[in-house]
């Protein structure tokens, strides 16, 4: 047999080995055991099937796939965990905001522009302009009453060159939710106006009193602006009015928004911005939560003390829904106005009857903490490490220092602690940020009044029992 007759049994399949005679099957086993290769240059197949396994003894392309970055070995720095752990805690580190104490308007009325023209379709913001402009107000609704309790606010849209009313100015952010959501299946179209919205939000805040703020917030996608008339005539009447306005630029600087929020504002170059990226436009808007200080011209800025009138109502519970004053709407249970005696179904909100603003004294005190903020703590050195062990606010214990490396190549030491100046008492990173933004109070210094209150008690007390003659016998 020829050598071609060789080449047809190699090639040929398992079955077909099984089917040959004798001869030529051991004729093929001795060539599948041999490691020598044949006289036309082919390896044997033991040679095919050893490159074909891989280390787990199956083949190569059963093995898990490894990526290159999970072979990442400890350099002699230090560790690796240690390291991004200090990179996250630097991500993690709040921006220390100013507590220089101002005097501020806590009762504001703020009007809310949204952009929804067809600029907002463009997707350099995911998944658009639109979409995520929707998302981020609905945030800052909770955010805004959340920080801002005593306030009002009232939502406007910029659609096919008019002002779209969205929710009505009022207290209760439930309702401005719902209408946000209400408007997420609508599609942007149309050009906006600014002139158009500046005039409709300021005939919603013309009515408000002298001692409340009128803001307006604006969310500004587009370039340009479809106006009726002169818009530089709405910016005269909004200084007189005394209407400060807050432009953020989702796209670049407009000349008309940057004059219009100059104008309103005593040239504060603060108030106009443009965003980077997404948690860029998040920060932007969020700082919108803070009441703006009082300035010379501002209405609320009173020489002098002025009283307020304001009411406490008292909370009812009814086994019959009754109708409320507020919506005209059959609800069980409320509060009554201590004036009017009619019922209202939320707080904080003005009394339909009487205009009398009813809020509970929590929203009051939870409003106070802009007048006086809390200041930043300060970082704890290496010596002073020894003073505590756990955490003043979740009771956990601190990690170890790690050390980083600079720009400079210096090697700074990171003890991942922050203690505050009053009582000294030391907090987690987790703690520091709750502290300043959610509690507005250090839970140090409240403990360690209250134990002065305790023992100011306990010493009264002892006082007393001194004082008290002895029992006669």
């Amino acid at each position: 047999m020829d050598d071609s007759d060789d080449d047809y049994i190699e090639k040929s399949s398992g079955d077909e080995q099984l089917v040959a005679s004798d001869g030529i099957s051991r004729r093929t086993r001795n060539r599948t055991t041999s490691t020598k290769p044949g006289a036309n240059g082919r390896s044997s197949n033991q040679n095919i099937d050893t490159n074909l396994k891989g280390a787990n003894g199956g083949y190569a392309w059963e093995d898990e796939y490894q990526r290159s970055w999970d072979l990442v070995q400890e350099d002699e720095g230090g560790s690796l965990a240690g390291i991004l752990a200090g990179l996250v805690e630097a991500r993690k580190k709040r921006f220390l905001k100013d507590t220089t104490p101002f005097q501020r308007g806590i009762i504001r009325n703020m009007i809310l522009v949204l952009d929804m023209s067809f600029a907002m379709l463009e997707k350099d913001l995911r998944p658009n302009r639109y979409a995520l402009m929707l998302s981020y107000a609905i945030e800052f609704v909770n955010e805004f009453f959340d920080q801002n309790p005593v306030s009002q606010l009232g939502i406007i849209g910029m659609r096919d060159g008019l002002a779209i009313p969205i929710s009505d100015v009022g207290g209760n952010p439930h309702a401005h939710i719902a209408a946000l959501q209400s408007i997420r299946k609508q599609e942007p179209k149309g050009s906006p106006s600014l002139q158009n919205a500046l005039e409709l939000a300021r005939g919603l805040l013309y009515h408000v009193p002298v001692h409340c703020t009128r803001e307006v917030l604006i969310i500004f996608g587009a370039l340009l602006s479809s106006d009726p008339g002169d818009i530089h005539h709405t910016v005269e009447n909004l200084v007189d009015d005394k209407v400060r306005v807050r432009v953020i630029g989702l796209a670049a600087q407009v000349a008309i928004c940057k004059e219009l929020c100059m104008k309103t504002n005593n040239n504060d170059e603060t108030s106009y911005g443009v965003i980077l990226n997404e948690s860029h436009f998040k920060e932007l808007l969020m700082e919108a939560t803070t009441p703006l200080a009082a300035t010379e011209s501002s209405t609320y800025n009173m020489n002098g003390s002025a009283l307020i009138q304001m009411g406490f109502p008292s909370k009812i519970s009814e086994i019959e829904p009754t109708l409320c004053a507020c919506h005209s709407e059959l609800t069980q249970g409320g509060y009554i106005c201590p004036v009017c005696s009619v019922k209202v179904c939320n707080l904080p909100t003005v009394c339909p009857s009487c205009n009398l603003t009813l809020i509970l004294s929590t929203h009051l005190a939870r409003s106070y903490h802009h007048l006086f903020p809390l200041k930043p703590f300060k970082d704890v050195s290496v010596r002073d490490l020894w003073k505590a062990h756990n955490c003043t606010g979740c009771q956990k214990m601190f990690p170890e220092p790690e050390t980083l490396k600079t720009s400079n190549g210096e090697e700074e030491i990171i003890t991942m602690r922050y203690a505050c100046m009053s009582c000294t008492s030391q907090f987690c990173i987790d703690c520091d940020v709750f502290c300043h933004d959610v509690l507005h109070n250090c839970p140090g210094c409240q403990a360690k009044s209250s134990s002065q209150i305790k023992t100011f008690k306990r010493l009264s007390k002892v006082k007393l029992n001194l004082k008290r003659p002895a029992p006669s016998e």
